[in-house]
């Protein structure tokens, strides 16, 4: 076996020196580190560095998973952004674009630090630090973007500067659906929440993104071909003229987070029967109004099975937990009152936080009611647990769609008029998933999905192989 799969350097290879730019925030930050450990644990001769932009302090979340990396990955924390800097009351999108904008000088400075001792071959780039992409030619370096979502929306990315051009109306006025190449059909209020209205500044933020984008040397997806052949075989026809796109999926967090925690969710959980618990989580930045609060709570109650349910405190608006205000308020008092009591023997509430990892690889959960973040997505297919498909902003509806219509892994529960899932709607859903007959068929396509998923990032996966492909010609650089 060579190096560059057994995890020891071989003494006569050079190191490869990569550098990474994330965007600020925790939940922005993990996936490109993912990435990162997958490249250094598959090719120990790979040195990374990773630029960190923040706004404000840095979330000390964010320094104890840095913490936690393998002596061949390092970090710098670029200057932080005044939030007083920032237009105030713009979508989480722009806040998050115009940190980078504001971070590139501090990027500046510290890649031509690097590179004038070090020999760099490429720059990997989070999918909002596009913008530091212009110093890649300055200092000699490849271009890349890690794109931490899926390659569905990476095609839908690639389709909507034609759109834009041949149609004048919103995507969510459209009868049909949208036809994006390789990708399920995708009705325009699905989209990303980014291209929802046309007239607004988000959407030009989208549009010249997209712009960018295309101009790369490559971009590394984390999905698998598998998963997503449709869009990732369209994403690779030479006709249509895209940059080099890399399926290096499924790379998640290993868990690692919640070792040697005394966790009392885990220790019900071992009480439980097999596949009877439905896991019950909106992620990091995920939150419900009240009213919805009260009829998810309501809901679980009434479906008579067994839940685990993370519980964060109602918000009007669902926004990044990076720029969330810090809360002190315990979100259990927002419950229905006498909600715990009633379904103390039925099911277990956790205020903010649960080992997600851990919790949906625990044998006795069988199902997942998601936001559908991409992360949360991914996770669920490599324990192979079905999804009730809940999806709050960004792109998760298009997700929704790929889970639910697409591989057949996921039930969406329908919104009424004004948007909200009713109480009998949750228990119908919750009923099918994991009693009735869909129930069993989707089950049995998602354990088949996690094999796939597994092979994939084997040694001679796809994903493997096409990560391997990539690093010969950085390799070549040196």
């Amino acid at each position: 076996m060579n190096s560059s799969v057994d995890g020891h350097k071989s003494p006569m290879e050079k190191t490869v020196h990569i550098a990474i730019v994330t965007s600020p925030g925790f939940s922005h930050l993990v996936p490109i580190v993912q990435f990162s450990k997958r490249l250094v644990h598959l090719h120990p001769h790979f040195h990374v560095t990773c630029l960190i932009p923040s706004l404000g302090s840095t979330p000390s979340a964010s320094k104890s998973f840095l913490q936690t990396l393998p002596p061949n990955i390092n970090s710098i924390f670029l200057q932080p952004v005044n939030p007083e800097d920032l237009p105030q009351g713009d979508a989480i999108e722009t806040q998050i674009q115009f940190t980078v904008t504001l971070s590139l000088a501090s990027i500046h400075e510290a890649l031509k630090n690097l590179t004038s001792s070090t020999p760099f071959v490429a720059l990997v780039v989070d999918s909002f630090a596009f913008e530091a992409l212009d110093f890649a030619q300055e200092f000699n370096l490849l271009s890349y973007i890690y794109f931490p979502a899926s390659a569905t929306t990476l095609s839908w990315y690639f389709y909507v500067p034609t759109l834009d051009k041949e149609t004048s109306c919103e995507y969510r006025d459209f009868h049909e659906p949208i036809e994006i190449p390789g990708c399920v059909p995708i009705q325009g209020r699905d989209l990303n929440n980014q291209s929802q209205d046309r007239s607004s500044q988000v959407y030009k933020l989208f549009l010249d993104r997209v712009q960018r984008f295309l101009l790369v040397d490559g971009i590394f997806v984390n999905s698998f071909l598998e998963m997503e052949k449709g869009p990732i075989e369209a994403l690779k026809d030479e006709e249509r003229g895209y940059p080099c796109v890399y399926p290096v999926g499924p790379i998640v967090q290993s868990g690692d987070d919640a070792k040697g925690l005394d966790l009392e969710c885990l220790k019900w959980l071992d009480k439980q029967q097999v596949g009877s618990v439905l896991y019950v989580s909106f992620g990091s930045g995920g939150t419900l109004s009240q009213e919805q609060v009260n009829e998810l709570a309501y809901g679980l109650e009434l479906s008579n099975h067994k839940f685990l349910w993370v519980v964060r405190a109602p918000s009007g608006l669902a926004s990044d937990a990076y720029l969330s205000a810090k809360n002190n308020v315990d979100p259990l008092e927002f419950l229905p009152c006498g909600f715990l009591e009633r379904t103390k023997e039925q099911g277990v509430v956790i205020p903010s936080w649960a080992p997600q990892v851990q919790v949906l690889s625990h044998s006795s959960v069988g199902g997942f009611l998601t936001h559908c973040g991409w992360n949360s997505i991914l996770e669920s297919v490599l324990n192979g647990v079905p999804l009730i498909t809940w999806p709050l902003f960004a792109e998760q509806r298009m997700n929704a769609v790929v889970l639910s219509e697409g591989l057949k892994v996921g039930v969406r529960p329908k919104l009424n008029e004004n948007g909200l899932v009713e109480r009998e709607e949750i228990v119908e859903v919750i009923k099918s998933l994991m009693k009735g007959e869909k129930g069993v068929e989707l089950r049995k396509r998602i354990k088949e999905l996690k094999e796939d998923a597994i092979n994939a990032i084997r040694e001679g996966g796809s994903s493997t192989k096409t990560l391997s492909q990539l690093v010969l010609k950085w390799k070549s650089l040196v």
